[in-house]
């Protein structure tokens, strides 16, 4: 029962649990190992450190410092140099700072009585530095001066040269001792190290077996559900039940795939309701208003005995709505669509002669490439009912294009009555779907949002107005062609 029991206490066990037992298993003895050899290290490598910042800081003292020093002296005696120039007290001050160096360091048993006396001897120089500058500053003292030098400044710079010495002489003795008791110590840890790595390698060959087992087998498990989902199967259904993590995951697989079901119906009824918004779309864009205007105004033209202008006209609209419904087909060559709006133009320039002009500017290269159907005349449409009939006197929409690095862009500009910077910001924020209701530049609305679920977020509609002087519109649409 007790066996049982911790079987289950272990499989159910998160999969961060199962890993941290591995860990402790196989981390434990390495740290009672770490923990021993760290303790019986720690002494040794104290005074091992302490020995080899004393040889340090003695290394700086200058081995040329006695030969150095009494040619300095030398020739401040002479007068080859001024008290300035050979900067003695510098060199004994430099001499000190690193004694000092060495005096922080805590004492060893050889270090500090040779340390005393170099700081004796360095007092000493400086007094004798003292006593020459004086003799040298009365005049007519060079032979005391230079029984100074032989007597007293060599005598002591050699003492301190020879102080060093002793003092490296006795601390690298004292090193070499560290060293050699720290190599058997060192090998010592090597055989400890061989039979813990031996220990460990048995306990990692069980436990690779046994740890990673149980957790790897419910996820390779999950591994193949997921697989046959992703064939398409939604039927199946994860059964795990034991495990923390595996089995919330094995349920969210489960909620997900009926999720994922649930979608697809979803999916295909929206599908379905968008092809039906799209017809419906279509032909709210053929205005029937402006199928009404146009006919009056080929009645017109008839009872004028405009003939040529009603062939004109009647042509002109036949060609519209053929190319408006144009089999069908949603997306069309920008060459198909300019003989859309162009028929439009015409169309409109009938009725509205006096006050409208246009001209069409598209290279023949953008020609090729694809646009959503009926994308430019709304936009036409808008010019001339928001912008040029707004206006006094006769106005011009320019219908143009230009091609870019990956895409290309036709641009709808006019000339008419423009937009204030309020007015044009809210109309951006309507075009982008914000606050926009069912009449307030829907068209806009509608051609960015058909450009941009064909084609993506990176294109659609740029507008940009001035109060007063007019509209642009620009178009942006990826080089693609059939």
């Amino acid at each position: 029962m007790l066996k049982k029991g911790i079987k289950k206490i272990y499989l159910d066990s998160s999969l961060a649990a199962k890993i941290r037992l591995s860990y402790f298993i196989m981390v434990i003895p390495i740290l009672i190992f770490i923990a021993i050899w760290l303790i019986y290290f720690s002494e040794y490598n104290k005074q091992y450190d302490k020995l080899i910042y004393n040889t340090s800081a003695a290394s700086a003292f200058s081995i040329d410092f006695k030969k150095e020093f009494d040619d300095k002296v030398y020739l401040y005696i002479i007068g080859s140099r001024s008290y300035e120039e050979a900067n003695l007290l510098s060199d004994i001050e430099n001499a000190k700072s690193v004694i000092d160096n060495i005096k922080d360091i805590k004492d060893t048993k050889n270090s500090m009585p040779r340390i005393a006396l170099i700081e004796k001897y360095l007092s000493n120089l400086r007094k004798y530095v003292e006593i020459i500058r004086t003799n040298v500053e009365k005049g007519n003292m060079y032979d005391k001066n230079m029984e100074i030098w032989e007597n007293d400044v060599q005598v002591v710079t050699s003492l301190i040269q020879e102080t060093i010495l002793e003092y490296l002489y006795y601390e690298t003795k004292e090193i070499e001792t560290y060293r050699n008791e720290m190599n058997r110590v060192f090998g010592q840890m090597i055989k400890g190290s061989i039979l813990l790595i031996f220990f460990l390698m048995v306990i990692t060959f069980v436990i690779s077996f046994a740890i990673p087992r149980s957790i790897t087998k419910p996820i390779r498990y999950l591994g193949r559900i997921t697989e046959q989902v992703s064939q398409g199967d939604l039927t199946i259904r994860s059964k795990i039940e034991n495990g923390a993590e595996v089995k919330i995951l094995s349920d969210s697989l489960n909620q997900m795939i009926q999720r994922i079901s649930d979608l697809f119906e979803t999916v295909k009824i929206e599908q379905k309701n968008l092809r039906e918004a799209e017809l419906e779309l279509l032909q709210i864009q053929i205005n029937p208003h402006f199928l009404y205007n146009t006919l009056d105004t080929i009645i017109w033209l008839a009872e004028a005995g405009k003939h040529k202008e009603v062939v004109s006209t009647v042509g002109a609209l036949s060609d519209f709505f053929r190319s408006s419904l144009n089999q069908g087909k949603d997306i069309i060559t920008i060459e198909e669509e300019t003989i859309h709006f162009t028929c439009y133009l015409k169309i409109q320039q009938v009725r509205y002669q006096d006050i409208l002009d246009y001209e069409i500017n598209i290279p023949q290269s953008l020609g090729k490439y694809l646009i959503p159907k009926i994308t430019l005349q709304p936009l036409i449409e808008n010019a001339l009912y928001h912008g040029i009939k707004n206006k006094r006197g006769k106005g011009k929409i320019v219908i143009s294009g230009r091609e870019e690095e990956d895409k290309c862009v036709l641009i709808v500009e006019d000339n008419g009555i423009g937009m204030t910077e309020d007015r044009l910001q809210q109309v951006i924020e309507c075009m982008n779907g914000n606050g926009l209701t069912k009449n307030d530049f829907y068209g806009l609305y509608n051609v960015n949002e058909r450009i941009q679920l064909k084609f993506g977020e990176n294109y659609g509609i740029r507008l940009h107005s001035i109060f007063g002087e007019g509209t642009r519109v620009e178009v942006c649409l990826p080089k693609r062609s059939i």
